[in-house]
């Protein structure tokens, strides 16, 4: 069971609703996925004006935890301004802080991230912060009360895949709270390999919306979570550098 604040899943897979071709398309993938929890971006939500196209329209939404963003910030001040704006609507009082730095790699502001989450925990939100796959910036954002981190694997929706295992496995080793790997997972592989170094759940969008067949990605991404979860579980043997026999050598006879 994963834990996260008061809210409690039994899915690991937390799931992004943009870049389906089309809402019938979105619905089948989500309801394949298992997941829990969808996460979108506020700014294409028409959130005072039920009138206007509502891109989850297909989807029940009482099956789901909602986790809006704050996609499109660059400074805390426009962040936390999402977040209220989300909390106003009745959408959630659970929000991701993504408050992006750099144009060409849509890496987060280190700075702006701890500033928004800072503030937006003492408003009372439950703050899963997306970071940079850092250990220390994690120790950080855990320090001044996030309620979970979400380090990136590698850019934002370039499947490359988690590309530095080793700072990951050392967010996941120090974190005491929830580690969600978010941003880059490009196949099942990815999300399991997220999962075998420990981490407690992966978000990803783009890795199933855009996928030839995103029905079959979107379960092929569940049952890698669940295989990388419990070989994690089962705990892997050590890795040695000589072979080792696989069968018992004890009582043969030779000769």
């Amino acid at each position: 069971m994963l834990t996260i604040g008061e809210k409690q899943f039994h899915s690991r897979l937390f799931l992004g609703t943009g870049k389906y071709p089309n809402m019938d398309i979105q619905k089948e993938a989500v309801d394949v996925s298992g997941t829990e929890v969808l996460t979108f971006s506020v700014r294409r939500m028409n959130v005072f004006d039920a009138s206007q196209p509502n891109f989850l329209e297909k989807i029940d939404l009482n099956r789901y935890q909602l986790l809006p963003n704050t996609a499109g910030a660059k400074t805390a001040k426009e962040a936390v301004r999402t977040a209220r704006l989300a909390k106003a609507s009745g959408l959630c009082d659970m929000i991701k802080v993504e408050v992006i730095g750099c144009d060409k790699t849509l890496l987060p502001d280190p700075v702006e991230t701890l500033k928004a989450t800072e503030t937006l925990v003492k408003e009372g939100f439950i703050v899963l912060p997306y970071t940079s796959c850092d250990v220390v910036l994690s120790k950080k954002l855990e320090e001044i009360g996030a309620h979970a981190v979400m380090p990136g694997a590698s850019p934002i929706g370039s499947g490359q895949g988690i590309i530095n295992p080793t700072n990951m496995r050392f967010i996941v080793e120090q974190a005491n709270i929830p580690v969600i790997v978010d941003a880059g997972i490009g196949s099942p592989a990815d999300a399991s390999l997220a999962m075998d170094l420990g981490a407690d759940a992966v978000l990803l969008n783009t890795a199933v919306s855009q996928a030839k067949d995103p029905v079959r990605m979107a379960e092929a991404m569940k049952l890698g979570i669940e295989a990388g979860r419990l070989g994690y579980e089962a705990g892997r043997i050590p890795r040695k550098r000589y072979a080792t026999a696989s069968s018992p050598t004890e009582g043969i006879s030779i000769g």
